[in-house]
């Protein structure tokens, strides 16, 4: 899976100290809060890459235990509030994973989060 930042002409991005992020979409008049999980997969996607490539730059900058099914779950919140955009089917291990197996393989690391406020 190919992911991409949607266009960020129009995005404040504002970092907190816990990891979390406001971003403020001035275009659309829209506000996301993105908890740490979701905040580090914003940054991963800084540039074209891949689903895992974001992966392991969440395990950097987050936990070494991200999962790639944790990074897909981030990507498609990030996606669905239209902040990436991505190309192609996940890889092999992540394209069955379903959120209770998601939810499984945690422990310490909070789901991600994404919400928007207009």
């Amino acid at each position: 899976m190919q992911v991409e930042r949607t266009s960020t002409n129009d995005l404040l991005v504002d970092k907190l100290p816990d990891g979390s992020k406001l971003i403020v979409d001035r275009k659309n008049e829209t506000v996301f809060a993105l908890n740490a999980t979701a905040g580090a997969a914003w940054d991963a996607c800084s540039g074209p890459t891949t689903l895992s490539k974001v992966a392991e730059d969440m395990q950097r900058s987050l936990d070494p235990s991200v999962t790639e099914e944790l990074a897909l779950q981030s990507i498609l919140q990030l996606r669905e509030k239209k902040l990436v955009t991505t190309s192609g089917a996940p890889s092999g291990a992540t394209s069955g994973a379903t959120r209770r197996q998601v939810f499984a393989t945690l422990s310490a690391i909070a789901l991600p989060v994404v919400v928007s406020l207009t």
